[in-house]
């Protein structure tokens, strides 16, 4: 595998030129295909796979029920106006079935790639006829994975996994020497709007990585409401990243002047250059208090707001 290229170290331009050209040579006169959730990683992915085969790559949301408020639509308005057709795959009853009763957190990341590798994007990767996957596998996506911290659901050949065996078709990963600082720096010179290439990272996993417990759709809405609320009140902070997570137990509290049993969430915000060490914002008091209680308000069941204070590491950035 190639070195890591630094943020000081990237020349944006020549980066692109060079991984353009090196998706050419790979692909041939062939069809590939990519997945683009609307994160900063696949969003590059996206658009570097365009500027190299034009309408010769395949891009499609998987609509997995475990995505943000909107997301399917946005993401689809966003690229349109870039020149990229996006389709939309409707998969969130595969998904949902494929974690029903799981609560270990490695044992989610599994049932979430087997469904979307093997089973949703297989069976896309199929009918499309391509023979090449391009995605947005980061170095720190590898560097935690093999360092054991989390199995990272985009992590393969690394792990000694030949995705061609595995699912059927190569994966294509230009970068896979960059960190989320550099993939920022190649994301602007692609010419993505700014709203896309600064936002906030997201799991692979989505919002299922910021469930404890188990993963329904009742418990995957309440975190959706709830980071609705987080993204909106923090979009200005200057963080890194800021999340919501629904923890599993059941939390007493006062409702009415009477008992609740209800639910507990917990707002994370971090301070961070590539992930791999991050600390918590500080962010003032009102503000917490302010979307605490918008969080109370606005998201059925919700009884308790805490703010995560723990350094990456021990912590990491997302739950689960």
């Amino acid at each position: 595998m190639a070195g890591e290229i630094t943020l000081q170290e990237l020349d944006a331009g020549k980066f692109i030129e060079e991984k353009v050209e090196a998706i050419r040579n790979m692909v041939g006169n062939g069809i590939a295909i990519n997945a683009l959730s609307g994160g900063v990683d696949s969003a590059v992915v996206t658009l570097l796979g365009h500027k190299a085969l034009g309408d010769r790559l395949k891009t499609v949301f998987v609509e997995n029920g475990l995505m943000r408020e909107g997301e399917a639509q946005q993401v689809v308005n966003w690229f349109k106006d870039l020149g990229v057709t996006v389709d939309v795959a409707d998969a969130r009853a595969e998904f949902f079935s494929a974690l029903a009763g799981i609560i270990d957190p490695e044992e989610k990341r599994e049932a979430i790639t087997q469904t979307f590798y093997r089973d949703v994007f297989g069976r896309i990767v199929k009918a499309s006829g391509a023979k090449y996957l391009l995605q947005g596998t980061i170095l720190t996506d590898i560097d935690e994975t093999k360092a054991g911290i989390k199995r990272q659901h985009n992590v393969f050949e690394q792990l000694g996994i030949n995705p061609e065996d595995a699912f059927g078709y190569r994966i294509l990963e230009p970068l896979v020497e960059l960190r989320k600082d550099g993939v920022r720096a190649v994301g602007k010179a692609l010419g993505l709007p700014e709203e896309v290439f600064n936002r906030p990272p997201f799991p692979g996993p989505a919002l299922a990585a910021r469930v404890i417990g188990a993963v329904t759709p009742e418990r995957i809405e309440t975190v959706r409401r709830a980071t609705a609320v987080v993204e909106t009140m923090l979009r200005d902070s200057g963080a890194f990243q800021y999340l919501a997570i629904l923890h599993e137990d059941r939390v007493t509290g006062i409702r009415d002047g009477k008992r609740d049993f209800g639910l507990q969430i917990e707002v994370r915000c971090w301070d961070s250059v590539d992930a791999r060490i991050a600390e918590p914002t500080q962010l003032p008091f009102a503000t917490l208090t302010r979307m605490a209680a918008e969080i109370v308000r606005t998201v059925p069941g919700v009884v308790s707001v805490t703010y995560n204070i723990g350094t990456k590491p021990p912590s990491t950035i997302e739950a689960i």
